[in-house]
């Protein structure tokens, strides 16, 4: 950790607790604030808060007092999933107090080199397809981020031989203010989380935050192929690295239907890549880019390509049962993803999807529910969803309650050869606090499966 007199006696607020503000409270403590922590859980109720109270850290609970920031702070460190609008984070921007999440603090402490990864979909596949890269290539790297180890620790234990592999949300990224990663990478750009971000302009913004600091001593790996990307891409001062799934290109990374060239040059067969999906291909091109200018060795490389099958939860194959493949995608939490996930299949598809009602539409699946034989739906939008499948034609549309009975319905109506996907299309939060326990309790249903 790099020795700073930076937030000695500043006196900062920490907003929100759970992994981050936990971690952010104590590297702030250790590096001499005054540490306020504020939360809405009463005291008593949480073991984070009694354990911080213990040492020596100021402890707010059961309430976010409007008359907060009164007592003079000079920092405001939030957890990222509290949104803007929320009174204390608008009235610290009026006052023009800095709002950060713990990842401006890794930034800010980190002796190791940090890579920022980011976009829409496939940043945990692309981040943890990169750490296994650089990892196997004896780099000795560190994973970090929203893939589930809070940024700020990791970086208060890295050494300046290590790199650190960042998978990074727009939340976490609209909080930074110098942040400036030595490879950044955007795998693409849709419409998500409006509701936090109020406008695509403003999330896109929040997105570029992973390369607007860095300079022509760094490296932005992009996708070429999506206009908004790459009129974000003119914007940056990092020297550029385009990727392409469309076809052969002489700059960056591109792929074809057979092979990826890496400035134009054969580079790997498309055969070799054990991850399945078009979808994915934005993912190896990126993971490719960014351990080839490490210098990671190319039989490295390719070994992981011809061995990575997947992230937990991301289209990762489960079982082969009675010749059924089972798949859960329980990360896909709308329907840009289930749209990707259905069409990285030949093979017939039953879809288990459902989940909380936002009412969003459905019809984006529309173009790609030919391949899909049967749906089995559950949760609030079940009805919704057997609505829209029997509109797109598909023939076999059933409700259940919930993904446990999913699986054995759709063990009972499949035959050899079929692919059961779990790819809900909604977020969990109406059965399930996360989408990885709705992932588990599909792999757990799949496994009981009897012979």
């Amino acid at each position: 950790m790099k020795l700073t007199n930076e937030f000695t006696s500043k006196k900062v607020l920490v907003l929100g607790l759970a992994k981050s503000g936990v971690a952010a409270a104590e590297l702030l403590h250790k590096l001499g604030a005054f540490v306020t922590v504020n939360d809405a859980k009463p005291f008593e109720e949480s073991p984070d808060a009694q354990a911080l109270l213990s040492k020596g850290i100021t402890v707010i609970c059961g309430r976010h007092p409007e008359d907060l920031l009164d007592e003079g702070f000079e920092l405001v460190v939030k957890n990222p999933g509290i949104p803007y609008h929320n009174p204390i984070v608008a009235d610290a921007v009026k006052r023009k107090i800095p709002v950060w999440t713990e990842v401006e603090l890794a930034y800010r402490i980190s002796e190791a080199p940090l890579i920022g990864i980011t976009g829409s979909n496939g940043k945990t596949t692309t981040t943890t397809l990169l750490f296994h890269m650089l990892n196997q290539g004896g780099l000795k790297p560190l994973i970090a981020g929203n893939i589930g180890t809070v940024a700020c620790k990791v970086a208060e234990e890295a050494s300046s031989d290590q790199i650190i592999v960042t998978e990074l949300s727009s939340f976490q990224l609209m909080g930074t203010e110098a942040f400036k990663p030595k490879i950044s990478i955007w795998t693409n750009l849709y419409e998500a989380h409006l509701d936090y971000h109020g406008s695509f302009d403003e999330y896109g913004e929040a997105k570029f935050a992973v390369t607007q600091h860095q300079d022509a001593s760094d490296l932005f790996i992009y996708n070429q192929d999506q206009e908004e990307v790459a009129k974000f891409a003119k914007r940056t001062k990092a020297k550029l690295m385009p990727f392409s799934t469309k076809g052969r290109t002489e700059e960056g990374i591109s792929a074809d239907e057979e092979f990826v060239y890496l400035h134009g040059e054969e580079y790997v067969s498309r055969k070799q890549i054990a991850l399945p999906g078009e979808h994915n291909l934005e993912n190896v091109l990126s993971a490719i880019a960014a351990a080839t200018t490490l210098d990671c060795p190319k039989e490295t490389i390719l070994h992981v390509l011809s061995s990575f099958t997947g992230v937990k939860h991301r289209t990762q194959f489960v079982r082969d049962w009675n010749q059924r493949k089972f798949y859960n995608d329980s990360k896909a939490t709308n329907t840009l993803a289930t749209k990707s996930a259905i069409a990285a299949f030949e093979d017939p598809v039953i879809l288990l999807a459902g989940g909380l009602d936002r009412g969003h539409s459905f019809e984006e699946l529309r173009p790609h529910m030919n391949r899909v034989k049967a749906l089995i739906s559950f949760g609030e939008t079940s009805g919704r969803l057997k609505e829209f499948a029997e509109s797109c034609g598909v023939s076999q549309t059933f409700m259940v309650h919930d993904v446990k009975e999913a699986v054995h319905l759709a063990a009972e109506i499949s035959v050899p050869e079929d692919i059961v996907l779990l790819s809900p299309a909604c977020a969990s939060w109406d059965q399930y606090p996360n989408f990885e326990l709705r992932g588990d309790d599909f792999i757990t249903a799949v496994f009981n499966l009897k012979d």
